[in-house]
Parts: structure tokens; C-alpha cells; sequence
């Protein structure tokens, strides 16, 4: 004889079918942009307070957070939009190999080129496309299933703005730290400005290479060298080339707009001798539309190839 529970007695619930886990880590929608906001709050208030006190012990927290900053912003952005099935330990990998890695294999190379010239800035962009793309490779090495455009553009661009992040490191703890003594004025241009080219520098050229090789990696993990993946290598570089020489570039024709007939050592000297004002005004129309151009060159160049690939549009 059954017994039926007296009245007013909650009824006992039976569980549901179980879910299974997200294949990926979920993080919240927008934490590149509280990201960004926050570390750029953090940094303004360390700078602030490393200029009041003076303490040079607090130097590294502005460099460090000044040079993570965006290039952590824009990783975390990507990851968000279109790389959540590639997983957390593969961006944070690959960032980590651009950043290590990279300059580990860059710095050895370049110390035998020659002084400022464009034959310097040629190699040196040779020297950094080429560490960034074995950083990459090496990062992935283990992982065959990730392959494609998308995968490569994203990953790509996780590697060079980890490599970016420590480039702009050494260059505001050399501008901070000069002869005459710590110079913060001149750490936080150095960061501001490098903060706010960085989405057009060595993230955005990784990311073209990148992409382009893994979009041709075979089904086994190996990565083959295609003449598509070596065009995407040598035009990244001559991309970077540019970007590098556009300041002895920018020099060197308002020499030749102006009449100095010092065209030549202007460049390697990388300033003007007692600038007009005519001449102030022609190089930083000259350097920074040279800038302008190269970065509208890389994003049109990334827009092209995300319109030729149709499974771009099958982004989790």
C-alpha cells in the first residue's frame, strides 16, 4: 500500500539530462575593453606616482603595464571575436613564444648589421618576420588540428604583439634611463606612442604570415613553406621595412625638398640639423603619412584575404 506525502510537501526534483562543458573557457563579452580601460587607469596612476616620488625602484610597474597594455587588449579582443575554440593555452602560448622566443632569436642576428641605412632596416625586418614566424611554429608544434586562415591570423597576431610588447619594454627602460638620469617625460612618450601604433606593427604582420602558413599547414601538423606563405613572409617584411625607415625616409626628402645636399648622412644621423619651420612641417606631414600608408597597406592586405576565405564566415 503506497503512501502519498501529505499536502503541502514540495515535490522532490528529478535532475535534467546533464550538459556537457563548453569545449573552450567562456570569458565574458568585453574584457578587452574593461581590460584596456582598467590597465590604462593602473598605469596612469603608477606614472604619476613614479614622477611625485621619484623613486626609481617603482620605474618597471609604468613599463610593464604601458608596454602590455594594448598589445593584452587586443589579444584578449581577438580572442573574444574569433578564436574562443582555439583555446586559452594556445593564445597565451603563442604570446608567450612571441615575446621570448621571438626577441631571443632576432637580437643574436641583428647585432651584426650594419649602422642606420636601409639596408639595416631591411635586415632587421627579415631578421624579426622570420623569429616571430618560427615562434609560431615552435608554439604549435603540438597542436595539428589548428590550422586555416583564421586560426593563423589570430595566433599570428597573439605572437607579434608578444613580441611587441617586450620590444616596447626595452625601448622605454632605454628611454627612461639615459645618461643624464631617469627621464619620465621621455618613458611615457616612448609608451604612448608605442601604444597606439602597436595595432598597426608587429601584430598585424605576424598575423598576415600567420595566417597565409597555417592556412597551408598539411593535415599531419607539418608546415610547409608554399611559394603563397614566403610572398606573405617577404611582403611583411618589406611592410616592416618601410615602417622602420620611415623616419630617416621622411629626413631624407625634406633634404632633397630643401636643398641641404646632406641627403645622404641626414639618414643615418636621424635628425634634422637646425630645422626651419618649413622643414619641421615637411617631416612630420612625410613621417607621419608614411606611417599612415604602411598601416592602411597591412589592414587592406588582411581585409583581402579574410574576403577571399569563405570559411571565415563559420567563426564560433
Amino acid at each position: 500500500m503506497s503512501h502519498s506525502p501529505p499536502p503541502g510537501t514540495p515535490k522532490a526534483r528529478i535532475p535534467g539530462p546533464q550538459q556537457p562543458p563548453p569545449p573552450y573557457p567562456r570569458i565574458g563579452a568585453g574584457l578587452w575593453r574593461r581590460s584596456l580601460a582598467g590597465g590604462l587607469a593602473l598605469w596612469a596612476l603608477t606614472a604619476w606616482g613614479t614622477y611625485e616620488t621619484r623613486d626609481s625602484t617603482l620605474l618597471p610597474t609604468p613599463i610593464l603595464l604601458g608596454s602590455l597594455l594594448v598589445p593584452v587588449a587586443f589579444v584578449l579582443w581577438a580572442y573574444e571575436r574569433h578564436g574562443r575554440d582555439l583555446g586559452v593555452s594556445a593564445i597565451l602560448g603563442c604570446f608567450l613564444a612571441g615575446g621570448t622566443l621571438g626577441a631571443l632569436g632576432a637580437s643574436p642576428m641583428e647585432a651584426h648589421l650594419p649602422p642606420a641605412s636601409l639596408t639595416t632596416s631591411a635586415g632587421v625586418a627579415l631578421v624579426e618576420e622570420a623569429a616571430k614566424l618560427a615562434a609560431l611554429m615552435f608554439a604549435l608544434r603540438r597542436q595539428p588540428a589548428v590550422r586555416g586562415l583564421r586560426a593563423g591570423l589570430v595566433l599570428g597576431a597573439a605572437v607579434g604583439f608578444g613580441f611587441a610588447a617586450l620590444e616596447s619594454a626595452g625601448y622605454a627602460f632605454a628611454a627612461a634611463v639615459g645618461t643624464n638620469g631617469t627621464d619620465l617625460r621621455a618613458l611615457l612618450e616612448t609608451e604612448m606612442l608605442r601604444g597606439v601604433l602597436a595595432p598597426f606593427g608587429h601584430g598585424l604582420w605576424t598575423a598576415i604570415a600567420g595566417g597565409v602558413l597555417l592556412s597551408r599547414r598539411r593535415l599531419n601538423g607539418c608546415f610547409r613553406l608554399t611559394p603563397p606563405a614566403v610572398g606573405a613572409y617577404l611582403g611583411v617584411a618589406l611592410l616592416h621595412a618601410l615602417w622602420n625607415a620611415t623616419h630617416g625616409l621622411a629626413i631624407w626628402a625634406v633634404a632633397r625638398l630643401t636643398g641641404t645636399g646632406l641627403e645622404r648622412r641626414l639618414f643615418a644621423l636621424e635628425h634634422l640639423v637646425r630645422p626651419s619651420p618649413e622643414q619641421e612641417d615637411l617631416f612630420t606631414l612625410f613621417s607621419v603619412g608614411g606611417l599612415a600608408l604602411v598601416a592602411l597597406a597591412g589592414v587592406g592586405w588582411v581585409r583581402e584575404l579574410v574576403r577571399r576565405d569563405t570559411s571565415w564566415r563559420n567563426t564560433p
